[in-house]
């Protein structure tokens, strides 16, 4: 039988599980988001990848408590140069994205 702390545990180690893959399905929306706005801008998006600055709890269009990321990513406009952009999700629904040039979403 299982006791109160193993079930604890188990519980936190499912949460945690979830919490990696949801952070990866958000991560690969913030890639996909980016990847897309440098194309359609004509900007290079550096190193393919974006990486987390900020985690926070927000709520949602329906007003569900979710999770906020903001995603920093490089980019550049000349081929020359590195600049910074961000992309917030809530949730997996991208919520703004901003290149330093405007803000596209």
């Amino acid at each position: 039988m299982i006791g109160g702390w193993e079930l604890s545990a188990l519980l936190a180690m499912a949460g945690l599980v979830w919490l990696w893959l949801d952070s990866l399905r958000a991560r690969d929306a913030g890639v996909v988001a980016a990847r897309k706005t440098c194309e359609r801008e004509g900007l290079q998006l550096l190193d393919e990848t974006v990486a987390i600055a900020k985690i926070r709890l927000a709520r949602n269009d329906e007003g569900q408590l979710r999770l906020q990321r903001t995603y920093a990513f490089e980019f550049s406009d000349t081929g020359d140069n590195r600049r910074k952009g961000e992309v917030t999700l809530v949730g997996a629904e991208v919520v703004s994205l901003y290149t330093g040039l405007r803000i596209l979403h």
